[in-house]
């Protein structure tokens, strides 16, 4: 009763047990490498559904304007949608799989509680401690989640010049990381780039650093901060 009330959440919840099932196939090939294949784009290709679903459930009524499209990309769920569309055809990497795994994890495990809850308060207690553990190690999972988002950036522009990108992937997937800067529900790209900017700056600050690296990781550090979003 409580699946058959909640349908489209239901729909998701199934989804995403899905895109963790073929995610895991890539990430441990049991059946081969050319299976794993397949279920990389099984895996982002389910994460689409889910991310267009969850975006129907944000913004139900569409509309052909401008104030519309600029609301649909403040959503974390158009975020996912175009990731998903950057590598579905590309050729598989492991670290692009990351976050859709561990995305669709942790809102399954919020889901299964809710069924779990509706069935029986105490019903399979050990599960729900698998569930609570994973709950309770979510500000991690999202900065990891984080970083794989951000270095994925330079690996897209290396899979350019060995071949196994296409041109416009690095321009589209740097558009996706500026959204997920500015993510309003999700500060952790912000968190993490500041983050990795003051370890950066403590270790070239040091008298051991070769000055030419000092300089080079300065104006790096530059360059990536006029690429930066303004975030409201």
């Amino acid at each position: 009763q409580f699946l058959m009330a909640n349908k489209l959440d239901t729909a998701m919840w199934i989804s995403r047990l899905f895109t963790v099932y073929c995610s895991a196939l890539f990430v441990l090939p049991l059946l081969g490498l050319h299976e794993a294949a397949s279920f990389y784009q099984r895996a982002l290709l389910a994460n689409a559904l889910t991310s267009a679903l969850r975006l129907h459930q944000r913004l139900p009524h569409f509309q052909l304007s401008r104030a519309f499209l600029a609301q649909v990309l403040l959503e974390d769920s158009c975020h996912y949608l175009l990731y998903s569309l950057i590598f579905v055809n590309s050729y598989p990497v492991t670290m692009s799989i990351f976050p859709v795994l561990l995305f669709s994890l942790l809102h399954a495990a919020t889901y299964t509680k809710k069924v779990l809850d509706a069935r029986s308060s105490n019903s399979l207690p050990f599960l729900r401690n698998l569930l609570e553990k994973l709950s309770a190690n979510q500000q991690n999972i999202l900065k990891f989640i984080a970083c794989n988002e951000i270095f994925l950036m330079p690996a897209t522009v290396f899979m350019l010049f060995s071949g196994q990108g296409s041109l416009l992937q690095p321009f589209i997937y740097y558009r996706f990381l500026t959204l997920r800067y500015s993510s309003r529900r999700n500060p952790y790209c912000r968190t993490l780039f500041t983050e990795l900017r003051i370890v950066v700056e403590h270790l070239i600050m040091k008298p051991s650093c070769p000055v030419f690296v000092r300089r080079l990781c300065l104006s790096s550090i530059s360059f990536i901060s006029r690429l930066a979003p303004t975030v409201a």
